[in-house]
C-alpha cells in the first residue's frame, strides 16, 4: 500500500521545499528565444552586463574551489571580488586626491604673506 502526501496549496514554503513545481508533468523547456529573453530580463533587473574575458585556468579553478567552499557560484564570487577591488581603489584614489589638495593648500599658505595667513586663519575659525 502506497500513501501519498497531499500537496500544500501554493505557499512559499511549499515552493522552497520542492513540494510544488517539481512534478515531471510540469517540466518544460524554453525555446532559445524565450531563454534569451529571460536572461536579458535577469541581466537588466540585476544591473548586469555580460562580458567576455580571458583568464588563466588556474585562477578560474581557484575561484571555483573558493566558491564551492563558500556554497556559492564562482561567477558570483568573481563579481564580488571585482566589486570590492573597484570600491577600494576608488576610495584610495579619492583619499590620494584629498591629500594632494591638502598639500597644495599648505604650500599656498606657506607662500602667502603674513596678512593673508592671518586672514585665512580667521576664515577657518569662522567656518569651524
Amino acid at each position: 500500500m502506497t500513501t501519498t502526501t497531499p500537496k500544500i496549496e501554493g505557499t512559499e514554503e511549499a515552493w522552497d521545499e520542492g513540494l510544488l513545481g517539481s512534478d515531471e508533468a510540469f517540466v518544460g523547456q524554453l525555446s532559445e528565444e524565450d531563454a534569451a529573453a529571460d536572461f536579458a530580463l535577469i541581466n537588466e533587473s540585476m544591473g548586469l552586463q555580460p562580458i567576455s574575458i580571458r583568464l588563466e585556468k588556474q585562477l578560474i579553478d581557484s575561484f571555483k574551489a573558493i566558491a564551492t567552499i563558500n556554497g556559492m557560484g564562482y561567477q558570483t564570487l568573481m563579481r564580488q571580488a571585482l566589486k570590492r577591488f573597484a570600491e577600494c581603489e576608488m576610495k584610495r584614489i579619492v583619499l590620494n586626491r584629498a591629500d594632494e589638495i591638502r598639500a597644495h593648500i599648505e604650500i599656498e599658505r606657506a607662500q602667502a604673506s603674513p596678512a593673508k595667513q592671518k586672514e585665512a586663519r580667521h576664515k577657518e575659525k569662522k567656518a569651524a
